[in-house]
């Protein structure tokens, strides 16, 4: 079975890692809209025009199900894919249920990192109004990671001063579990975990994301049929540039120690 991932950039192979390790006799087409990354900084319509085209795309490659690896356009776009689609279109958000959970019986607070455009979704805002009954969530959007991300720079020196300028106002030892819900964040977990106290606990919707889409795709006669194979696409052209695709290898090996 041939999967897509979709994501702005190059998060998405966050998620796909993810899938990887749950189902790795399928193939994979990555598709990463590099042209018009960074979405959580974009009007909302402008976003969704670039999705579509985009997920278009994928299904015209043979892709038999979707996964939306980007928290922005899930929280925009995902429930009128489904409408317009008949395959299976899996999307991500922030896992702000498992990290209430994790801090219940304590008075630590959660912490959802995420873009501005998945804040402001009311998705997202009824989400936290769902689960969030003692008031302990709170958001902040940190929309320079993804352009770091997307620069691949993961260097502590240009990483840590950016976020020790963003959480300047905030006591991070408030806070008990911190939620990524953005998928380029993951990559810069170590740096995360230097400016937090050491038992805090940093989760993502990655990990769930992918067993659901084991358990949806599970009793489909074509599941197990592939070789792992991935196919990586940039905004509709196919990537050949063996620079590029050493990279993306590279992002795929740096996520094991660090999920």
């Amino acid at each position: 079975m041939k999967i897509g991932f979709f994501d702005s950039g190059i998060g998405g192979l966050t998620v796909l890692h993810q899938a990887l390790k749950l189902l790795p006799d399928e193939d994979y087409l990555f598709y990463a809209d590099s042209a018009h990354v960074p979405y959580g900084e974009k009007p909302k319509e402008e976003v969704k025009q670039y999705i579509a085209e985009a997920v278009r795309f994928i299904f015209s490659q043979g892709a038999e199900a979707l996964v939306i690896a980007c928290n922005t356009a899930t929280s925009i776009a995902v429930q009128e894919l489904r409408m317009q689609y008949d395959y299976p279109i899996l999307g991500i958000e922030p896992a702000v249920k498992p990290a209430v959970r994790q801090v219940e019986g304590t008075p630590k607070k959660v912490l959802v990192l995420a873009t501005p455009l998945t804040l402001q979704e009311d998705k997202y805002h009824n989400l936290v109004k769902r689960l969030d009954s003692r008031d302990i969530v709170d958001s902040l959007a940190l929309p320079g990671l993804v352009r770091l991300a997307e620069r691949f720079d993961f260097r502590e020196e240009s990483v840590r001063p950016y976020l020790r300028e963003q959480f300047a106002g905030l006591e991070l030892c408030k806070y008990g579990t911190v939620v990524l819900g953005c998928t380029h964040f993951p990559y810069f977990i170590p740096v995360l975990r230097q400016l937090f106290p050491p038992q805090t606990q940093f989760i993502s919707g990655n990990t769930g994301t992918a067993r659901n889409l084991k358990a949806i795709l599970g009793g489909r006669t074509s599941l197990g049929s592939g070789s792992g194979r991935i196919e990586y696409y940039a905004s509709g052209s196919r990537v050949d540039d063996e620079v590029l695709l050493s990279q993306y290898a590279g992002l795929l090996k740096r996520l094991d120690p660090i999920q």
